[in-house]
């Protein structure tokens, strides 16, 4: 099976990319924008502060049930078209929630943001992925999961200052101009290729056993670490003894590691994609145990919530990078399905921390989620241990399409 993609410039893919990881950034900023704008639209749309929250519950539901459907409806239709609609959709729709006049009207466009972003989810690792020779598509995963480590810590309070400088109608606005570019970009850069015809559509290794526990490792993994995403501002201040302005300095920590996390592994990504995924995990659960046996102490605390941020990072590339290996029905279903159970992690990890916080305490969060980590790390050590070595496996698969490239160049 042939894995090569598209002739792109080196330069022109590099752009994309760029692109695509903006895009990443965008939507992860939009999707928790209001999160950090609950007093400021509370009283402009006269709701309380759960409503607007519901907002964010809402739109992480869309993209759970919606991104398998929108990936079967949309499987002929070329990847540039689709990454432009969805960027477009993406900026009128968001355009219409800085605009709208009613709750209702702004929930209606967020649900149309969050579809588009569900599928958005689903065409933008194959379809990036392939413009790269597949020696380094885990590098380039990577680097677009950059933007989704710095929605978070970047975009939101970005986002939230813009609001209160001005109103919160503005940070929409802004989010909605850099997208309606983002689908300039695209329509004019991204090379014209059919999903079936794209150098990462069809995995070179396909498994459906290997799927199926990469799956149950997405879940796992995902809803082990969510816990601590979500309530981490109350452990600082709760068990880590910080204060309320102490938290920004420590959140962009946490994203300035997660960053760093994320380069880390794209350098190793491409020829250990094995050792990525369980180093990765063992570190995750390092960290989350860290934090539990010393998290009462402001230095460690500090300490392994960078580690935490460091390693939950290389969880998004490597699993996109493992999909794209293995999937055993191309990599667009592939992509849509794992997209569904990583936000089934995350509803999944938040309610769970919820629950251990209203029930035991929040000290409580960092162990159970180690836990659940290790419980993803025994399914991946089994699945290494009753597969043929997919390292070797990868090596080989590389060779091959470089010597194919070297004897149609002779």
């Amino acid at each position: 099976m042939s894995t090569a993609g598209p002739t792109v410039d080196p330069r022109r893919a590099t752009v994309i990319l760029l692109a695509m990881a903006s895009s990443t950034f965008l939507f992860v900023t939009v999707e928790q924008l209001p999160a950090g704008l609950l007093t400021l639209m509370a009283p402009d749309l006269d709701r309380t502060t759960a409503a607007i929250g519901l907002l964010v519950t809402v739109y992480a539901l869309v993209v759970l049930v919606t991104s398998v459907p929108l990936a079967h409806l949309t499987r002929h239709l070329q990847r540039r078209w689709v990454l432009a609609a969805c960027a477009g959709v993406a900026a009128v729709a968001t355009l219409w929630a800085a605009l709208t006049p009613s709750y209702e009207q702004l929930m209606a466009a967020r649900v149309v943001t969050a579809m588009a972003q569900a599928l958005f989810w689903v065409a933008v690792v194959p379809a990036t992925a392939g413009l790269f020779p597949p020696g380094v598509r885990g590098r380039a995963m990577a680097r677009l999961a950059i933007g989704n480590s710095l929605g978070p810590v970047l975009g939101v309070p970005a986002g939230t200052w813009l609001g209160e400088a001005t109103s919160w109608r503005w940070s929409f606005a802004a989010v909605a101009a850099v997208s309606a570019v983002i689908m300039v970009v695209v329509i004019v850069l991204f090379p014209a290729v059919s999903p079936r015809s794209g150098g990462a559509s069809e995995a070179p290794f396909p498994s459906m056993r290997r799927y199926v526990s990469l799956m149950v490792v997405t879940v796992l993994a995902v809803t082990g670490s969510f816990g601590m995403i979500t309530f981490v501002t109350q452990f600082l201040i709760d068990v880590a003894g910080f204060s309320q302005s102490d938290l920004p300095v420590l959140l962009l920590l946490q994203g300035g590691a997660g960053v760093v996390g994320a380069v880390t592994v794209g350098r190793f990504l491409d020829r250990r994609p094995v050792g990525a995924l369980l180093v990765g995990m063992i570190v995750l659960v390092v960290a989350l145990v860290g934090l539990w046996t010393l998290g009462s102490w402001p230095v460690a605390a500090v300490a392994f919530l960078a580690l935490f941020g460091f390693s939950f990072s290389t969880v998004p590339p490597v699993l996109s990078h493992r999909v794209l290996l293995i999937s055993p029905r191309g990599t667009n279903m592939g992509q849509a399905i794992s997209s569904s159970l990583f936000n089934l992690g995350i509803a999944g990890g938040s309610g769970l921390g919820a629950l251990l916080v209203a029930l035991v305490d929040v000290r409580s969060v960092p162990l159970v989620g180690a836990g659940i980590v290790v419980l993803a790390l025994a399914v991946a050590l089994w699945e290494e241990r009753t597969n043929p070595p997919i390292g070797s496996l990868v090596e080989r698969g590389v060779g091959e399409v470089l010597a194919e490239d070297g004897g149609g160049s002779r």
